[in-house]
């Protein structure tokens, strides 16, 4: 019998359309057309003539290509993959694609940007979404998540003036991609509660380097639910092999206009270079009667379990390895939803994931257009599908038999699945209570878990997220609600508010004890960067002529043997010609790309004493960048003359008495010749190392 992972892929080739190339253009009955340039006329310059039904067909089939876009996470990438757990989880769930490691189950993944239409940047500053559908043999489970570990409100009736405040304001639908405006900020000066969040989102978590180098969180609480009936609570987290890397806000703007697909290209082009992105799944478990162990309610979306009190299990891993053949087929049709759960799998009683279990059923019903989207083939389970449910918009099936339960005339089926075996059986949890609007107490702790968050940060991190307030708040037109923001900051922390006030021209709150003094470093981006690799980072090379050929050749080789890509770039297309006479191809020109699209640069030298790359201006700035935003960078060589010229300051460089020196991030060797192992171990250091903060300014 076929893998499940197989049996998608199946299910996926016998849905494709036919070959084009397996015969002549025809109507969408079959029919062969001989023309398609012109429509038919009476006469050379005469009326289109309505009898042409090749005409109409065509025009008509364009019109309705498009579907409505979605309300939120309209903008996104996807990419097939599959799903193998570490080991049997069978104590805490029943969930069969939890049990055996030999068992691939295939996976769709989709990542997105929140606010910003399909047609906004990908670098924008906003949460990410994260969702997951895997197709089990037990039907379809969605891990429907985002890159935050948190949501900005508590129950999901806010959710439709959330999404009001934080879109395009209606007067002038301005701004797009953007929460840097009046109404958001109004609503956030009003809800302490979306605090959390914001505090994430002002971090640099909120500019995800790439969809690769990005954690998911399940936001919510769920229930694992075990053979015996016996529940645990869990939260889900993905883990990128890669380690968890961020754009800084000023890189995230250029990427805008330089390339505005930056991380739905970088996805798609490391998959199609077999350089599959990799996740580990890792679960929070608490134990039913620990549910009020916490000094936070558990059910809260706002709110963690920090790391050091509950640790993260590792349970399973994750591969990207194809991508869709057909955008809009596959990921603009996905349909995702938190209730589709499988055995094994259950809810709690978070309001807002219980408005979500409503909420995005009802979305997909409008935006594809009927009930009938779970037979599109991106969407479709690879578990038998079984019912009396028929007919509507969009029906592709041809059903026989009854249509209804119980019945006689179709032998009783489809028949109820025997007790006890593989059906779905909901948690048997005790509810009552009065029928009220009313908050629990558990759920009024707005300002701890935010200053726990700040915190955890790394210096560099806290001061990205005061600029990042700064920024925000700074477009805010209405005083009063920078103001009032910035008095919800003073009781998450006093430093933060009074260097946020300073920045925005409000009066800085009056002291106030900080709301928390915990911290957990596992929210730090220092405790994320990866596994040493540094396999797909992007290293630009700035060559011209008389480049010296041997330091490149070492230096390329050595990179793309540890998995990173190499590109050279010069001030022109076309050639080079080395120091050794030979030409060499330029992989791109310096004007039509920048630094912020790099996760390295390196400088090799040319004739002694000749900088080859001083005298350009798109290079100099190439290299400034670079360095003012915590770049690694090496220098080989005379390059190192360009670094210099640069004046950093407090850079220590390379000397004829200490020829390989590594300082911030920086390695450079004046050595000519080939690099030395020794340069290459250390350039290869910095890169994995990802970022290098504290840099004093360069003076060009």
């Amino acid at each position: 019998m076929a893998s499940p992972a197989d049996r998608k892929q199946e299910q996926r080739e016998a849905s494709k359309a036919d070959d084009p190339a397996g015969g002549p253009l025809t109507t969408d009955q079959g029919v062969e057309v001989d023309h398609t340039d012109d429509s038919l006329a009476a006469g050379e310059r005469g009326p289109t003539l309505m009898e042409d039904f090749h005409f109409r067909e065509k025009l008509t089939r364009f019109d309705h290509e498009r579907i409505p876009e979605r309300v939120v996470h309209a903008r996104g990438a996807g990419a097939y993959g599959y799903f193998e757990p570490y080991e049997s989880c069978a104590e805490f769930t029943r969930a069969a694609f939890l049990q055996d490691p030999a068992v691939r189950t295939p996976v769709f993944v989709r990542f997105s940007t929140v606010q910003g239409p399909k047609g906004s940047a990908d670098t924008v500053r906003d949460v990410r979404g994260f969702a997951t559908k895997f197709y089990t043999s037990e039907g379809n489970y969605d891990l429907v998540g985002n890159n935050f570990p948190v949501f900005f409100i508590q129950d999901g009736v806010k959710f439709p003036d959330f999404v009001h405040a934080v879109k395009p304001e209606p007067h002038n639908d301005i701004p797009t991609g953007a929460s840097a405006h009046d109404t958001l900020w109004d609503f956030v000066s009003l809800q302490p509660e979306t605090l959390h969040a914001i505090m994430w989102l002002m971090s640099d978590r909120a500019i995800p380097r790439s969809y690769r180098m990005m954690q998911g969180f399940g936001v919510h609480t769920f229930r694992f639910v075990n053979a015996d009936g016996k529940g645990t609570f869990v939260k889900f987290h993905w883990k990128p092999r890669l380690g968890v890397h961020s754009l800084v806000w000023d890189e995230a703007q250029e990427c805008q206009g330089r390339d505005p697909d930056f991380n739905r290209r970088d996805l798609w082009d490391a998959i199609e270079a077999g350089e599959y992105p990799e996740w580990e799944l890792g679960v929070q478990l608490v134990p039913e009667e620990d549910e009020f162990a916490f000094d936070f309610d558990l059910l809260d979306p706002t709110k963690i379990i920090p790391e050091e009190q509950v640790p993260v299990r590792p349970i399973g891993r994750m591969v990207l390895d194809r991508n869709p053949e057909n955008f809009f087929a596959e990921t603009e049709q996905v349909a995702f939803h938190t209730a589709n759960v499988v055995p094994g799998i259950d809810f709690t009683n978070d309001p807002l994931l219980q408005a979500r279990n409503f909420s995005y059923l009802d979305t997909q019903l409008i935006r594809l257009g009927g009930p009938n989207f779970s037979q599109l083939p991106v969407n479709r389970p690879v578990a038998p599908v079984r019912n009396n449910q028929r007919d509507g918009y969009h029906q592709s099936a041809i059903h026989s038999g009854t249509n209804y339960f119980p019945n006689s005339l179709g032998g009783g089926c489809p028949a109820h699945a025997g007790a006890g075996g593989s059906a779905y059986t909901h948690y048997a949890e005790r509810v009552d209570g009065h029928k009220i609007r009313r908050r629990s107490p558990s759920f009024q702790d707005h300002y701890s878990q935010p200053a726990m968050f700040w915190n955890s940060m790394a210096d560099w991190e806290k001061q990205h997220i005061v600029e990042a307030f700064r920024f925000e708040l700074g477009k805010v037109g209405a005083m009063t609600v920078r103001a009032r923001t910035v008095e919800h900051l003073a009781k998450v922390d006093g430093e933060l508010a009074v260097r946020v006030a300073r920045g925005v021209g409000v009066p800085a709150p009056s002291a106030a004890e900080a709301a928390s003094k915990a911290s957990s470093p596992a929210l730090s981006l220092e405790s994320l960067r990866g596994d040493g690799s540094i396999r797909t980072r992007q290293i630009a090379v700035l060559v011209t002529d008389g480049v010296d050929a041997e330091q490149i050749t070492s230096v390329r080789e050595r990179l793309a043997a540890e998995g990173a890509v190499v590109e050279a770039l010069a001030a022109t297309d076309g050639t080079i010609t080395g120091s050794d006479g030979e030409t060499y191809a330029v992989d791109r020109a310096l004007p039509t790309v920048a630094s912020v699209l790099y996760d390295a640069v390196l400088l090799p030298g040319g004739p002694v004493g000749t900088p080859p790359t001083a005298a350009d201006p798109d290079a100099v700035r190439f290299v400034r960048d670079a360095y003012r935003h915590g770049k690694p960078v090496g220098a080989l060589g005379s390059g190192v003359g360009v670094l210099s010229a640069l004046e950093p300051e407090g850079l220590r460089l390379s000397t004829e008495f200490q020829r390989v020196v590594t300082d911030q991030g920086v390695v450079t060797d004046t050595s000519p010749g080939p690099a030395s192992e020794e340069f290459l171990n250390a350039f290869c250091a910095v890169i994995a190392a990802h970022r290098h903060w504290g840099r004093g300014p360069v003076r060009r």
